[in-house]
């Protein structure tokens, strides 16, 4: 009886398995046409899922989406360890059908995070959305556009007071809602479906792989690393906000949380904003030309130079090799999913930002 219950079993999950292959591969197919995606995704089926989910996720006060990976790392943990003991029992076939159940597990996980949230990485690109696709620019483009972050950095940096420095993470958060709230009510292309940020309940483990954050795909919420510098959270939490709006690749959520920083009346989260593009721009010019990369350096206030010294010496605080192997994995994640650039992708932000600044008010 057993051995025909063990036959039954393992037909049925290679069936299962056959056909959860044929349901991805439809839906990658779909993955080739960003037009449709972005009508029939983006703008369909995704906004459901955000008028849904988000809600309903905002009202836990912790991460659901922390709780999910901790318990799936727990039964991955304690999966292994089962099949160990399979195997030294000589129970091959046991082992083999529930291998195929991990690979059942592994398909349905792929097919959530498409279905969920990950079609995003598909549409059309932030700069086609956004009539921003002049990103070229010169040498002295680059440079006339970070002097003007520069200075604005400054000036924000110096209205910044002690109050705003000593604020709470709960009122960071909501400056950060409110600020993807209010760029929503003006604009279609930064529609949000009740935005929301969360502290992340495995922050200890984001800082020793150097992660300010993070967007849960499955539970459709985004987290913060609620303990890293102070003037980085505004921004950082209006990035996370980004992927939750749909801005898949991470140039353009940084660019949409660029542009609801700096549309935001609150000082430290325009500051955080400004304080990132510096970042951004003084890297891509320093490759450029390294003479106007010193002249500028120059020109950053004492307080922004001192508060880019702080953010270095904290990360480097954690720096350790589970970074360096995280930062690998993620790399070959990007580029699987529509960003060839891996991590460098995150310094594409500059296109946009150069785009947007000449479309607006650089000449």
């Amino acid at each position: 009886m057993l051995k025909y219950i063990s036959k039954n079993l393992l037909l049925k999950r290679c069936i299962t398995i056959v056909l959860l292959a044929l349901v991805i591969f439809m839906l990658m197919l779909l993955a080739d046409h960003p037009v449709l995606v972005e009508r029939y995704y983006s703008n369909g089926f995704y906004k459901l899922i955000g008028w849904i989910f988000h809600p309903v996720l905002n009202l836990f006060p912790f991460s659901v989406g922390d709780v999910l990976y901790i318990v799936t790392i727990t039964a991955i943990v304690l999966g292994i360890i089962r099949v160990f003991k399979l195997l030294f029992k000589k129970q091959f076939k046991l082992t083999g059908i529930y291998l195929l159940g991990w690979i059942i597990g592994m398909q349905v996980g792929i097919l959530a995070f498409y279905l969920f949230w990950g079609m995003n990485y598909f549409r059309p690109s932030a700069a086609v959305r956004l009539n921003l696709r002049d990103t070229s620019f010169t040498t002295a483009d680059l440079k006339a556009v970070t002097k003007l972050l520069i200075d604005s950095a400054n000036i924000c940096r110096s209205r910044v007071t002690a109050a705003d420095l000593a604020q709470s993470n709960s009122v960071i958060y909501a400056t950060a809602v409110n600020a993807v709230k209010a760029l929503s009510a003006d604009s279609a292309n930064f529609r949000a479906f009740h935005p929301g940020i969360k502290p992340s309940m495995i922050t200890f483990l984001m800082n020793y792989i150097g992660t300010s954050g993070y967007y849960n795909p499955f539970t459709a919420e985004a987290q913060i690393n609620y303990q890293m510098p102070v003037f980085n959270r505004p921004f950082v939490a209006c990035h996370e906000m980004s992927h939750q709006i749909g801005y898949g690749a991470e140039d353009e959520a940084d660019f949409a949380g660029f542009i609801i920083g700096i549309n935001s009346k609150d000082r430290l989260l325009r500051y955080s904003a400004y304080h990132l593009a510096v970042d951004e721009f003084m890297h891509t010019l320093r490759r450029r030309d390294t003479v106007a990369h010193k002249e500028l350096k120059a020109m950053i206030s004492k307080q922004v130079h001192q508060d880019f010294v702080t953010e270095r010496a904290y990360w480097l605080g954690y720096e350790n090799k589970l970074g360096a192997i995280s930062s690998i994995f993620y790399d070959n994640f990007l580029k699987a999913n529509n960003q060839p650039q891996g991590l460098e992708t995150y310094n594409r932000m500059v296109l946009l930002v150069m785009a947007w600044e000449r479309r607006n008010w650089v000449h």
